[in-house]
């Protein structure tokens, strides 16, 4: 299942935009570095694609303290990381989540997990183009995500999906969360993979110090697209940047 990464012009781009100024031991570090990063791992909400519950919830038109309501009981509940988990099914969410709710919000509640995701998600400024470059240059892209059994039915929606292929490691298939290190584990053995020629991306600090302490080099994301592309070109990778 592992993309085999293509032919290396762009390890010799990556050292060859050191700064004049560095030493040769630095140069010769990048461009090990450079040489050693072949795979890409990346998170998806709040990395390649938005979620934003508040808003999902604003779309049903319903006053404030209803809206708060089901935001706390339905997005921030036990049942909403069990789906994640895949320890608990829709409908069984949705009964441990109803029994908090008022009668007049389990429709609504009903809506949010059958259909949150409806329409489409708004793709992250600048990731699509980012991980086309990348998947181009010959890295390979994995996906690994928190999400229920349902992730199966929007991802192949989004553009960016088409970089991936079946390369992802999604957490309600094998009942692991990040940032549990079984997670990172079972992705590493599933697309036999040398974490040493990895790089992870996540918005969560939480999920990257998790893969740190496992070995795995991290950059957190922070919505900027232009940003990432610096931080990953200062990791090593061959990323063009001053580009969205």
């Amino acid at each position: 299942m592992k993309l085999a990464p293509q032919g290396g012009s762009g390890m010799d781009e990556a050292s060859s935009d050191a700064g004049e100024g560095e030493s040769g031991n630095t140069k010769d570090r990048k461009k090990e570095k450079a040489a050693m990063i072949k795979n890409i791992l990346f998170d998806m909400g709040g990395v390649l694609m938005q979620f934003d519950p508040p808003a999902f919830v604003a779309r049903l038109g319903l006053g404030p303290e209803d809206s708060q309501m089901l935001l706390r009981e339905v997005f921030h509940s036990a049942e909403w990381v069990m789906m994640d988990r895949g320890s608990a099914d829709e409908e069984q969410a949705l009964s441990g989540m109803c029994a908090r709710l008022p009668e007049r919000l389990h429709s609504a509640a009903r809506q949010l997990v059958y259909h949150w995701d409806e329409p489409d998600r708004a793709q992250i400024p600048g990731m699509e183009a980012l991980a086309a470059e990348l998947a181009g240059r010959g890295y390979g892209l994995y996906l690994l995500t928190n999400a229920a059994a349902r992730h199966k039915s929007y991802w192949p929606h989004y553009a960016v999906s088409r970089y991936f292929g079946d390369r992802i490691m999604r957490s309600a298939d094998w009942q692991l969360l990040k940032p549990e290190a079984a997670f990172y584990e079972k992705a590493f053995e599933l697309f036999s993979l040398d974490r040493r020629e990895c790089l992870f991306i996540d918005d969560s600090p939480t999920n990257a110090e998790g893969a740190i302490r496992l070995g795995l080099d991290t950059v957190v994301f922070h919505g900027d697209a232009a940003l990432l592309r610096l931080r990953l070109r200062e990791k090593g990778v061959t990323i063009s940047v001053g580009t969205q």
